[in-house]
């Protein structure tokens, strides 16, 4: 069993934020299968099955910063040790499309992952970077991530998102330095 979390905040006026793109890329690798709530957690689950593959695709209902919660429980409930657990977030430090696997390291600032980090003891779990870039100019990058993706995003995310969808199903089946020599970029 797998647990892929994707790290967003909840409600229709974030939806189209940069800083959901977790979010995105797990309703995407879901296939337009629904999510339910999820009494035990608070979180939208998918429960099921990819290429064989048993997993459970995970939308936090708390906001960014409070996500380890409902990673937790459900890492809990499901008894998921943190070499099965996927976060998929996106990344100011990649440049926009980019993507990156990897196993551990810091939160390098980013509240989901530390969220996470908190509640579960342990950064050891696989990260799925997808690369939002970095803010023009000035901007302050906690307003960056709160902004929709630009016009001209939005027409190459489409393709960014099954990409992180494939990504993901490669790790899960051929490991990380297979899935890392095939789609990091």
């Amino acid at each position: 069993m797998w647990l892929v979390v994707g790290l967003g905040n909840p409600g229709p006026d974030y939806a189209g934020h940069r800083h959901n793109v977790g979010f995105q890329v797990v309703e995407c690798l879901a296939g337009g299968a629904k999510f339910a709530s999820n009494k035990r957690a608070k979180a939208l689950t998918w429960e099921g099955r990819i290429h064989g593959r048993r997993m459970v695709l995970v939308k936090p209902t708390t906001y960014m910063n409070d996500s380890g919660q409902a990673v937790a429980s459900l890492c809990s409930y499901y008894k998921v040790e943190p070499e099965r657990l996927i976060a998929v977030h996106d990344e100011l430090d990649l440049p926009f499309g980019a993507l990156r696997l990897k196993r551990g390291g810091g939160d390098n600032g980013h509240n989901g992952l530390k969220s996470m980090r908190k509640s579960l003891g342990t950064g050891d779990f696989y990260r799925a970077r997808v690369g939002i870039g970095r803010p023009p100019g000035r901007m302050d990058p906690a307003a960056f991530v709160l902004r929709d993706f630009s016009a001209t995003e939005r027409r190459e995310l489409p393709e960014i998102l099954v990409r992180g969808a494939d990504a993901l199903m490669s790790l899960m089946e051929h490991g990380l330095e297979t899935a890392q020599s095939e789609f990091n970029t």
